[in-house]
């Protein structure tokens, strides 16, 4: 059975010096920033689905194992595995990823971390089920259980189903971070663009005075210069 130590010696052999320079800097890794700690090694993600596929059948005590490792490429590798296994689970093991995805926000800690799981996991688990999870993230002192929250609806969204992204986008407008207005923000363009541009347009008239600038950007990012001029004016 492959090992947590086998995936992080890949990676670490795929690495790059010079890259890992560059993704410290482009993920913020500096003190007083959103990723201060985090630590790379110089790996892409392309590279990392790879390893995620070579290494799909181990086990959830050493996907854990990763999920813990301050490198930032085994987290989100470890992460890779964990939607490749959910993906070819039946809804017992499907049960089990979700659950365990749960318990282990805490190590989801970037922006792509979040990005990358958070609808084809927790997303897509919940899609047929109740969603209160959501709202309880939603409400978490953790940045990125928040962003969890609003980017699992990628998933409903997808298949067409706005409520809960808007729900939660109305609870997370006063949210100061920018990565969460960017997330919100994008989410609600997401709205506009596979489900109705009218519910997206009553939306943001409806609280386009209390949303953040970045929000209202990103929300009408596919709207004609014309259009995006008037809400931006008002």
């Amino acid at each position: 059975m492959p090992t947590a130590a086998q995936v992080e010696k890949k990676l670490k052999k795929l690495g790059s010096a010079e890259r890992a320079r560059n993704l410290s800097w482009f993920f913020k890794t500096g003190k007083g920033q959103y990723g201060y700690g985090d630590v790379f090694v110089g790996v892409t993600v392309p590279e990392q689905r790879k390893v995620a596929k070579e290494f799909k059948e181990i086990s959830l005590i050493e996907v854990g194992k990763l999920l813990v490792n301050k490198i930032h490429e085994c987290r989100l590798t470890a992460l890779l595995i964990l939607v490749e296994q959910y993906k070819s689970g039946d809804e017992k093991t499907k049960t089990k990823i979700a659950k365990f995805y749960l318990a282990h926000t805490k190590y989801i800690n970037n922006w792509d971390l979040v990005d990358l799981s958070a609808p084809r996991i927790l997303g897509d688990y919940l899609l047929k089920r109740n969603r209160k999870i959501l709202y309880k993230l939603a409400k978490s002192k953790n940045m990125w259980e928040r962003r969890i929250a609003i980017l699992a609806t990628f998933t409903f969204i997808y298949n067409g189903e706005s409520a809960d992204a808007l729900k939660l986008a109305k609870m997370l407008l006063g949210d100061t971070h920018d990565l969460m207005r960017k997330a919100v923000g994008w989410m609600l363009r997401e709205v506009g663009k596979r489900c109705s541009r009218p519910t997206l347009v009553k939306f943001i008239d409806k609280n386009i005075s209390h949303m953040p600038r970045t929000t209202l950007r990103y929300a009408i990012e596919h709207f004609s210069p014309a259009e995006r001029k008037k809400f931006l004016a008002k």
